[in-house]
């Protein structure tokens, strides 16, 4: 009897969510898209989180229809009700706040955002999930006023499930954003770039069965060029499951049982595989395929390692032309969203000769990484360790390894990712080279395919450029950042330098460059001239071509983007101005200097 109430109880009892592990490869399950306009409030003084004594409805024991994620409405015109969804205005998702109100261009803090929805299972025994491409930085999510959860970091995405939340009709979505910057956060206070805040890439409803397929990794094994490895993780260990990989067009068909964790690893060897490659960007369609499901990918095979001073794609030495890139629409001045954003920057690098993009300073939405993939660009992708981070504290570890954990887990079928970035100018400390370490062995624990880097800095002792930073020990590929003409050092002597960098490795340098106000002309004796960028970079790729180990370059940066920290009136007015090309879509002089250089190392390296 007792056990029979029970039952009775937890039935009654609404299902409340918690976060599960991140879905991937989501534009190819069933999906419903939440894009559009959302309600929004605006909230610096959490007014809608806190109660008069600062305690969170969200932990009271009693819920309050003060909270704004109770999106609570009365007729009784007496009550008192201080927020109304309904009668806000709105903004675009995805979108940064920023540039859509001009009110809300340097807000920092939280708003509210409101999303309403009708929704038809198409199967009664399915499962329903809410993803979240990107919000930042901080995000609190409620459905029906119930909270699925919260994630930190701005960058990454995430999902809850929300199956016994979700109702046929006036469903409502509130999430809280608050995108204030922290000492503890990743990254940190101090950034060189737009705090855009706000649900920055898609919002998706996902419809899965009731055993779904979770999580997969199909690579080449390795240092094997004939053995195509990896997993499949069903969501559901209870029972044992066939999973079968199929790749019709290496004539792969292999069928394997899942283990008591749901979960199958697998071995395939094959021959004639089309290598992957910038020149040739084969994509096969693979198919993994359940009693339940069945789930398309298209994915690239091919081979990457160092070996003493060489990168090698396909066994074969490489020299990465490259560029770095933000993920802002510069034309628009807004954080980039979508696929013909990344469709114009990959363009750009394609026409400045670039077989590389360093995707700076955090993961880029998925649609720049699956275009790279398409288009043949081999891909440096970063977590946002940059500057000063707290490296003393334990948590900020954990959330830089749970952001490195979603870029990794979001991106690890694709060919293009050559490189995972651990950080970029971190000051050398023993706290520090702690934190790396610990950053560089999760992210081989997590995938051994791809190599290992991080932005450097070198310094200059006696009169020679020194590299040996104790944490090039660790990286497969050393990369530095130089900025010699610009924060320092003389142009006319610079292709004269001297070097000592102390690893026998691959050397990348992963930024270098200058501003320029596109359309200001003048001398090279002028700063912020087109000239004189022109110089810098002429001068600095002249030195570039005598670094010892020198097997790559990207520049920084593709096009002016905006930064609070540039702040000089008439040049800067708030964009740095290194870009190639202009916010305006614009190239300046020094793009054609690094396109030249390009078509002159691409022939040295056929």
């Amino acid at each position: 009897m007792l056990k029979h109430l029970l039952i009775k109880i937890l039935l009654i009892i609404p299902f409340i969510s918690i976060s599960q592990e991140l879905l991937i490869n989501t534009s190819n399950r069933n999906i419903t898209s939440l894009n559009g306009t959302w309600s929004y409030i605006v909230d610096p003084y959490e007014t809608g989180y806190y109660n008069y004594r600062y305690e969170p409805y969200d932990q009271l024991s009693e819920n309050n229809n003060s909270a704004f994620y109770n999106n609570y409405h009365t007729t009784d015109k007496l009550e008192l009700v201080e927020y109304d969804f309904d009668k806000s205005l709105t903004l675009t998702v995805p979108g940064d706040w920023n540039s859509q109100y001009e009110k809300l261009f340097y807000y920092e803090g939280t708003v509210w955002y409101k999303r309403s929805f009708d929704y038809s299972f198409l199967n009664e025994n399915n499962r329903l999930f809410v993803y979240f491409g990107a919000i930042n930085y901080k995000a609190e999510v409620y459905l029906n006023g119930k909270k699925l959860g919260t994630h930190e970091g701005g960058f990454t995405p995430f999902n809850f499930e929300v199956s016994g939340i979700v109702k046929p009709t006036n469903n409502y979505l509130v999430v809280k954003v608050d995108n204030k910057r922290f000492k503890e956060a990743v990254p940190t206070i101090n950034t060189d770039w737009w705090n855009y805040g706000g649900i920055t890439r898609d919002v998706k409803l996902i419809e899965e069965p009731k055993t779904y397929i979770q999580n997969y990794k199909v690579q080449l094994k390795k240092g094997a060029s004939k053995i195509i490895s990896g997993y499949v993780k069903l969501n559901d260990g209870s029972t044992k499951e066939e999973v079968t990989i199929s790749i019709p067009e290496l004539k792969i068909n292999k069928s394997f049982i899942s283990d008591d964790k749901g979960v199958v690893q697998f071995e395939i060897k094959t021959k004639n595989i089309s290598f992957w490659s910038p020149e040739s960007p084969k994509l096969y369609d693979v198919f993994i395929k359940t009693t339940q499901q069945t789930l398309k990918d298209e994915i690239g095979f091919r081979t990457i390692e160092t070996v003493g001073p060489d990168i090698l794609l396909n066994g074969k030495s490489i020299f990465l032309r490259g560029i770095c890139i933000h993920e802002e629409n510069a034309m628009r001045g807004a954080r980039a969203y979508n696929e013909a954003d990344a469709l114009v920057a990959l363009n750009w690098a394609k026409e400045l000769g670039c077989n590389y993009v360093r995707l700076a300073h955090y993961p880029h939405n998925e649609h720049i990484v699956k275009l790279a993939d398409k288009m043949g660009m081999m891909v440096w992708e970063e977590i946002p360790v940059y500057w000063t981070v707290d490296f003393t504290n334990e948590t900020t570890l954990n959330n830089a390894k749970n952001q490195l954990t979603e870029a990794i887990t979001r991106d690890k079928n694709r060919a293009s990712i050559i490189i995972w970035s651990m950080a970029n100018e971190t000051p050398p400390s023993n706290d520090r080279n702690t934190f790396l370490k610990n950053l560089i062995n999760h992210s081989k624990s997590l995938d051994d395919t791809r190599l290992v880097s991080a932005a450097l800095e070198k310094h200059f002792k006696d009169g020679v450029n020194v590299v040996d930073d104790e944490i090039g020990n660790y990286l497969d590929i050393v990369a530095f950042n130089q900025y010699t003409g610009w924060y320092g050092g003389s142009l006319e002597d610079a292709p004269n330098a001297k070097w000592d960098i102390k690893f026998n490795k691959p050397v990348v340098i992963s930024e270098f460059g200058g501003g320029a106000l596109q359309g200001l002309h003048g001398t090279i004796q002028e700063r912020w001239t087109e000239e004189y960028q022109e110089y810098l970079y002429v001068q600095n790729l002249k030195m570039i071509e005598k670094i010892p180990n020198i097997r790559g370059v990207s520049p920084w940066i593709l096009n002016d983007f905006r930064s609070p920290k540039r702040v000089l009136p008439n040049i800067q007015d708030g964009w740095n101005r290194k870009g190639l090309i202009s916010n305006h879509g614009i190239k300046k002089k020094a793009f054609f200097t690094v396109q030249e250089f390009y078509k002159n190392i691409k022939l040295q390296y056929q």
